[in-house]
């Protein structure tokens, strides 16, 4: 390593002072993030793409190393430094949410099935918006084997995106502006927390299951059916098994894509970021086609993403000042880069 480059720390990082980033030559970092490429696309392919925090995290950090592969050690460990209060609060939901299933408590099955038959029946459907969309584009019956057709593998891959999206964004956030990517994490995990609440108080029984239990119409639950023949999958590295299938209300897909396209509304300034809308449309889309969630679970999961943005930008605006250094610093606050 022959030098250092550096560039201004911004106001945000709540020092003054340049920031240093080790130099990594160019031909080690082209070699070091095409191995990283190589082993991440064999390891999709191989045992499934990254879908739990722990190793969205461990692959987020990964190529993070391979960037600046010549770097001291301690300025790799910075990532984990800065991540593990996220990563341990992300944790402790999935393994709470996992277990939302095990404490026997009454399982809800005909309120959003009464709610989606009221809204089909305001645009003229005789059927639950599930129904009608598995009937008119997954074949009738609809079933799993099916070949898939070009919807389904644009909808199994948005679905897929909300277990890299939020996470991904922070990454990208944590690099540029420290002070952001802790505005966004505070938001992210309050999601995560609230609808875990909500699961605790309401679990509701998705359309799937309802169908499964006779309660509804026939529908499949055709999520990874898009992905057939590709050899694609979603594999857990560590949180294994921690699934709730009465986590249904609000829909959390839902809600953290509203959130992203929220974030990005506010956030930007250009006037394409209102394509940032897109997201949360197909999201829904996908989540309603498949039998995931009801329509109200997406209205419900779009309400929280709002109330989210409003209470903790409200908490944010009161605080007296940040709190230097720590992770729940103010929004002008965070940690230092070096």
């Amino acid at each position: 390593m022959s030098g250092t480059t550096e560039r201004p720390q911004r106001a945000h990082d709540g020092q003054a002072g340049p920031r240093v980033r080790p130099e990594t030559g160019a031909r080690a970092r082209t070699l070091a993030v095409s191995a990283y490429l190589v082993l991440l696309v064999a390891w999709s392919s191989t045992i499934g793409i990254p879908n739990d925090p722990i190793g969205v995290f461990l692959w987020i950090w990964g190529a993070f190393v391979a960037w600046d592969v010549q770097a001291p050690r301690d300025w790799h460990l910075r990532f984990p430094r800065d991540w593990w209060p996220v990563l341990l609060g992300l944790v402790v939901y999935w393994f709470t949410r996992g277990l939302v299933d095990e404490l026997g408590l009454p399982v809800h099955v005909q309120m959003p099935i009464d709610v989606d038959t009221w809204l089909a029946g305001l645009v003229g459907w005789d059927a639950i918006p599930t129904e009608v969309l598995q009937q008119a584009w997954c074949g009738d019956p609809c079933t799993r084997d099916l070949p898939p057709r070009w919807w389904d593998r644009v909808l199994t891959t948005v679905y897929a995106s909300h277990f890299l999206v939020g996470l991904t964004l922070a990454a990208v956030l944590w690099v540029r502006d420290r002070g952001h990517w802790w505005t966004w994490m505070r938001r992210y995990l309050a999601i995560n927390y609230a609808a875990l609440v909500i699961y605790l108080v309401y679990p509701m029984a998705p359309p799937w299951m309802a169908s499964q239990d006779g309660a509804m119409g026939a529908v499949e639950r055709i999520t990874s059916r898009g992905w057939a023949g590709t050899g694609l999958d979603r594999a857990n590295i560590v949180l294994q098994g921690m699934g709730n299938p009465v986590a249904a209300m609000p829909s959390l897909h839902a809600g953290i894509a509203f959130l992203v396209a929220i974030h990005g509304v506010q956030r930007l300034r250009h006037p394409s970021r209102w394509l940032l809308l897109a997201y949360p449309a197909a999201m829904s889309l996908a989540l309603v086609y498949f039998a995931e969630h009801y329509v109200v679970d997406i209205v419900a999961g779009a309400a929280l993403a709002l109330a989210v943005v409003v209470l903790v930008g409200r908490w944010e605006r009161r605080r007296s000042g940040p709190v230097e250094g720590g992770p729940l610093a103010g929004a002008s606050g965070g940690t230092v880069l070096a």
